[in-house]
């Protein structure tokens, strides 16, 4: 096949496939720096915006909390608007991504989102994560990959773990606010195969006034096992934590002096949460084909009182409500990767299917000082999945390749309403969500990739049974991107890219009132510029900037254009040295732009600037120490900010004020390492 002919289909097809009732794509490119140890080669992927970030470069890398190790993905921002146990806020490709909506997140091929969850849809929680187990982590963005499903709309992270350690670890950290963390991990020789385990213990009270107390006990167990042909892995882990919770406060009592900017309007908000897991992994080595299957139960329980309104609703007891969440994960998923030929053409076809059942007892209560006095919804929910996908690449010749891939999701909703709002009974829902992907080159080590698809969300079981103005059980999403990425120059790799997304409808259950919040259709477009360089050996130099637009369709629908909360330009920058004449750190920088807090952007969000520094030096072969200096230069930032109604005790009518979680301040953390 001829190249002209190879780029008409392309654009052709790309075309219709992203024409759905759109305009033309005006394409926006996105960049995605593809991480790597080395620099020599290209990886292959399918999009400039896929990549792999290894445990090299999370080493030395100053980390506040655990789900920061995302902020690897170019232009994903983690912050906190409440206690560190709770999940964090994430955001990408100009989403406000909630505690994870939109972005799908696994660890060890477990699902980290969780559906109909107490506080937010795709609830995203990554405390129980340990760093240093960390293997690889997988990035892609975009609804172009047809083993991606529910919440990856906007991209998706799978995380690794060691299946073994080089030497054992052991750790102990002190620091500011009382921060303490003990942690040992280690490996050995059993059966013919690799047990290693890690235990962490970890205590923080932050700078707040009503001292967060969080405490966190984790634990993971691991059993790999190779043979000619096979490889097993069975992981056990669990999780608890406890905290108490400044959450976000309305910015004019910090003005006007009733609170201190780290004080609380409710000290008695904070929760408890816990994750037990059991999983199993199975992968099947053949000549020309590869075969995966992964089994997980899950046990997962969060108990979270808030109060952000204040005496808005209860002028007598006040605001607090618990969002309650018990669930049980059951799920399987098998896949095969093939080589073979199609129409005489080199061919890969992956392709597998999988079942994830979710078992929830759910509730939303009213409290005062987490004392229940009033229930406001009540509801056992029993939500199942089932996928099935198939993708096919093929090689039209030596410098292009064609993705082609579908996907479809059955879900089954069945709902048990005890109180609120919500009807018992079953529904379902079906979608098909086609892909297509080109990629040309390399030339002189470049590649250009075009991509298209379509993807989804599911919405809360709870907002689909609303009695009133139901929610849309599965949410069309749908994107397009063009991208460059080339490593031209030695020791260094940049991409960039333009890219769009619609989404039909951005309705989502609210677990902080109790029902849905519908907003219309929007559109999304943006560009990033991605790059990283090993200059030297023990050197590595990362950056990434991304800038990007989301607008509502229909902006008379919804009082402004602006899609309140999504983020428009972000910066990060890092260098990390490795073992130079025993020393080893880093240094990173992270700007987050101003964005919107109201449709018609008559109120935007502080832009803030971190900065965060890691030095440490080897002591002796096995013995290391290093201090972590988190926002070094005691920048007063915000981690989080809303503009909505509320009202304070003293008040007597309500206000529509900021709402504010201020960042945290200079913080020093010292740890002293031992490897045996």
């Amino acid at each position: 096949m001829s190249d002209k002919r190879v780029l008409f289909f392309i654009f052709t097809s790309l075309t219709s496939l992203y024409a759905g009732g759109t305009q033309q794509v005006s394409s926006v490119l996105l960049p995605i720096l593809h991480v790597s140890d080395e620099s020599s080669t290209l990886e292959d992927t399918d999009a400039a915006s896929e990549g792999t970030v290894t445990a090299k470069q999370l080493q030395d890398r100053p980390l506040l909390r655990p789900a920061e190790v995302l902020e690897t993905v170019p232009g994903l921002i983690v912050t906190q608007h409440s206690g560190d146990g709770k999940a964090n806020q994430y955001f990408l490709r100009g989403f406000s991504l909630d505690h994870g909506t939109d972005f799908y997140t696994t660890l060890d091929d477990m699902p980290i989102n969780l559906p109909t969850h107490a506080h937010g849809q795709g609830y995203s929680d990554l405390n129980f994560l340990i760093p240093e187990l960390i293997d690889t982590i997988e990035y892609k963005k975009g609804p172009y990959y047809a083993d991606e499903g529910d919440f990856a709309s906007t991209g998706a992270a799978h995380i690794k773990y060691l299946d073994s350690l080089e030497s054992g670890i052991a750790s102990v950290t002190v620091g500011s606010y009382n921060s303490t963390r003990v942690f040992n991990a280690d490996s050995f020789d059993v059966g013919g195969g690799k047990l290693l385990y890690a235990l962490e213990y970890y205590h923080y009270d932050g700078p707040w006034k009503v001292l967060e107390g969080y405490q966190r006990l984790n634990g993971v167990m691991s059993y790999t096992k190779h043979d000619a042909h096979t490889t097993y892995k069975l992981t056990v882990m669990a999780y608890n934590g406890d905290w108490d919770a400044t959450n976000q406060v309305p910015l004019r009592a910090i003005e006007d002096g009733t609170i201190d900017r780290y004080d609380s309007l409710d000290p008695s908000d904070g929760g408890s949460s816990h994750r037990y897991s059991l999983s199993a992994n199975i992968i099947h080595y053949e000549d020309d084909a590869t075969t995966k299957l992964n089994a997980y139960v899950i046990d997962y329980g969060l108990d979270l009182f808030s109060d952000f309104t204040f005496y808005l609703d209860n002028p007598v007891q006040g605001d607090q409500m618990e969002q309650k969440d018990s669930r049980t994960i059951t799920g399987v998923e098998i896949s095969r990767i093939s080589m073979g030929s199609l129409f005489g053409l080199p061919s890969v076809q992956t392709y597998g299917f999988g079942v994830r059942n979710d078992a929830i007892d759910v509730g939303l209560y009213n409290t005062q000082n987490r004392q229940r006095f009033n229930t406001i919804s009540s509801d056992w929910v029993d939500e199942t999945d089932g996928s099935l996908f198939y993708q096919n690449e093929l090689t039209l010749n030596d410098k292009t390749r064609m993705i082609a891939g579908l996907r479809g999701d059955l879900y089954r909703f069945d709902l048990k309403s005890y109180a609120g709002g919500a009807q018992s009974g079953v529904k379902m829902a079906v979608i098909a969500s086609p892909k297509l992907s080109f990629i040309f080159g390399p030339w002189s080590q470049t590649e250009i990739f075009l991509d298209g698809g379509y993807g989804y969300h599911s919405n809360d079981a709870r907002g689909i049974m609303s009695a009133i103005a139901p929610a849309t059980p599965l949410v069309r999403t749908k994107g397009a991107e063009i991208g460059v990425r080339t490593q031209a120059v030695p020791h260094l790799q940049t991409s960039l890219s333009f890219w769009m997304m619609d989404s039909d409808s951005e309705l989502v259950f609210s677990g902080d009132s109790g029902g849905t919040e519908a907003t219309g259709a929007a559109r999304r477009m943006g560009v990033e510029w991605a790059n990283y360089w090993t200059p030297f050996p023990w050197m590595i130099i990362d950056a990434d900037a991304t800038f990007s637009q989301a607008r509502y369709k229909n902006p008379s629908q919804e009082g402004g254009a602006y899609v309140p909360e999504a983020m428009e330009q972000t910066f990060s920058m890092g260098i990390a040295v490795k073992d130079y004449k025993n020393y080893f750190g880093g240094l990173r920088v992270r700007y987050f732009g101003s964005r919107a807090l109201m449709p018609d952007d008559s109120v935007r969000s502080d832009p803030s600037t971190l900065v965060n520094l890691k030095a440490g030096r080897h002591l002796s072969k096995n013995l290391d120490l290093s201090l972590d200096v988190l926002n070094l230069f005691n920048a007063q930032t915000y981690d989080i900010q809303y503009y909505y109604e509320s009202q304070m005790k003293n008040e007597a009518s309500s206000v529509n004020d900021s709402m504010v979680h201020p960042g945290e301040l200079r913080s020093l953390r010292v740890t002293l390492t031992y490897r045996y």
